[in-house]
């Protein structure tokens, strides 16, 4: 059942949601050799909304959010992010759009040589160029509150847990106020109580810092908690879309076969 909790997160998310488009992707196809890994996405995100992406492993989900970055260029296809033509981008171009989207990986992707308070500093200078300590500190400090560990702010990645390193790893990325995070399995390798504090924060946050996301999983708990609207992809393909709700209520085998553990 749903606690109280997570319902009034997603009723105060839903309300912050926009009918304006901040990604569009339209017939996007990529190969890697002879294996055709995106046969034909479409896919739109709105400012405000979390989009879940559902589908078995080697599906391609992971190569849709990186050619919205522009990390991999499609072979066919439009991908535009807030109306540019990713595609068409110089590097220029690129950087200053990658300065709008947050990326948190599966591990995390901490320095481990650097302490949790480093890892944020270096995010500030490199990103947004401030230099002003004061500022650094202010900034630093606001963002591990938010996620709950400011005791964090002297430790190394390799002293942290799991859940913790996600934690920061997801504020090292909101830090810079990113307009759109790219969310790559955020609780895989957690234990369920952890995975679901994981996915709380997530509302959490995208409720503090209004950003738009897209978020691959294969935790159908974080799929319910977090998700506005979910598509689930099959050989390349997305062949179903709507809310957790209806899709769970769904006759099709293969999207049914998701939700058996979820009824």
């Amino acid at each position: 059942m749903e606690s109280v909790k997570q319902h009034d997160l997603k009723s105060e998310h839903q309300s912050t949601k926009t009918d304006e488009v901040v990604v569009e992707i339209k017939n996007l196809k990529k190969s890697f050799g002879n294996k055709e890994v995106l046969k034909n996405i479409n896919l739109t995100l709105h400012r405000g909304e979390n989009l879940i992406v559902l589908g078995r492993s080697g599906q391609g989900k992971s190569v849709t959010i990186q050619c919205i970055v522009g990390l991999l260029t499609p072979d066919e296809g439009s991908v535009k992010v807030f109306g540019q033509e990713v595609p068409e981008l110089n590097n220029e171009e690129l950087k200053e759009l990658r300065t709008k989207v947050g990326f948190l990986f599966q591990s995390g992707a901490l320095y481990d040589s650097m302490t949790v308070k480093e890892n944020m500093e270096f995010a500030l200078t490199r990103v947004l160029k401030i230099k002003d300590q004061q500022e650094l500190d202010k900034r630093v400090q606001e963002v591990l509150e938010s996620i709950g560990l400011p005791e964090a702010i002297d430790k190394m990645p390799s002293d942290l847990s799991g859940g913790m390193r996600k934690r920061v790893g997801l504020a090292r990325t909101l830090i810079v106020n990113p307009e759109i995070m790219l969310y790559d399995e955020p609780t895989t390798g957690l234990d369920p109580i952890t995975s679901r504090e994981i996915s709380e924060l997530i509302l959490e946050m995208q409720k503090k810092y209004k950003t738009s996301s897209i978020i691959i999983t294969h935790d159908m708990d974080c799929a319910r908690i977090t998700g506005d609207r979910v598509l689930i992809m099959k050989d390349g393909e997305y062949v179903a879309e709507g809310t957790f709700d209806e899709l769970q209520r769904s006759e099709d085998p293969f999207v049914k076969a998701f939700f058996l553990d979820t009824i």
